[in-house]
């Protein structure tokens, strides 16, 4: 079989708007991109074809990143792996390590950061413009447009679809938190608001992810759950 003139990258992410910014953000390698959902989808691709790389979350709703690199590395034991992840903490990152990801991306970041490590690992030319730093606001504003600029590089295109794409699956994030918040069922608060922080980070939108950040430190906390629903509600309106 002739070998494809760029990279093909296999791409897990059961959220859609992390999916479509990390996807957009690896095309523009250049490089193709084939994306899954879930573990099942991913298993169904990688024995199906030959990868370059393989990009995987960390936390699936089927399994787990490291459960999919252990089943996909028994026929493909060279390929490289990365795992990505909302969560920043440093045993987590070690346990990805340990479990053969060669790097660990902690989500938000960059489009042109996801480009750089994946051009370092398969050893790819070109590189990236070094990003503005973000700065301080004394008062979050509703949508960052800067941010989002950053993310995506200044492709405004790509911001408008995905603050689209998120606020299209934002009414079922906010019924999958608050119904596990109903439950006290803190493991699945957690487990939502980690997916729903970092699109909210690709999207820019700042005051949704401010109040996401307060219920993740005190999930059981009714306060912070008003406040989670009056951000969002927030964000609705200044989207339109």
């Amino acid at each position: 079989m002739k070998n494809s003139p760029v990279p093909r990258v296999l791409l897990v992410e059961d959220d859609p708007t992390s999916r479509a910014f990390l996807t957009a953000a690896v095309e523009a390698i250049p490089a193709e991109v084939d994306g899954a959902d879930s573990l099942a989808a991913a298993l169904a691709l990688g024995d199906a074809q030959d990868y370059q790389l393989w990009l995987f979350d960390a936390n699936l709703p089927d399994g787990s990143g490291s459960e999919l690199l252990a089943r996909l590395r028994r026929r493909h034991p060279r390929t490289i792996a990365v795992a990505h992840t909302a969560t920043g903490e440093s045993d987590v990152r070690e346990r990805l390590i340990a479990s053969g990801f060669s790097e660990v991306l902690v989500k938000p970041l960059p489009a042109a950061a996801v480009r750089a490590a994946i051009r370092r690992l398969l050893a790819l030319p070109g590189q990236e413009c070094a990003e503005a730093p973000a700065t301080a606001a004394s008062a979050a504003p509703v949508w960052d447009d800067d941010s989002a600029a950053r993310a995506l590089n200044g492709n405004r295109t790509h911001i408008a679809t995905l603050r689209g794409l998120f606020l299209q699956e934002l009414p079922n994030a906010r019924h999958a938190i608050e119904s596990a918040h109903r439950l006290g069922n803190v493991d699945a608060v957690r487990a939502e608001l980690h997916k729903l922080r970092a699109s909210c980070g690709f999207v820019g939108a700042l005051r949704l992810a401010q109040a996401v950040q307060e219920l993740q430190a005190q999930p059981d906390s009714a306060a912070a759950l008003t406040r989670l629903a009056a951000a969002a509600a927030d964000t609705v309106q200044a989207a339109g």
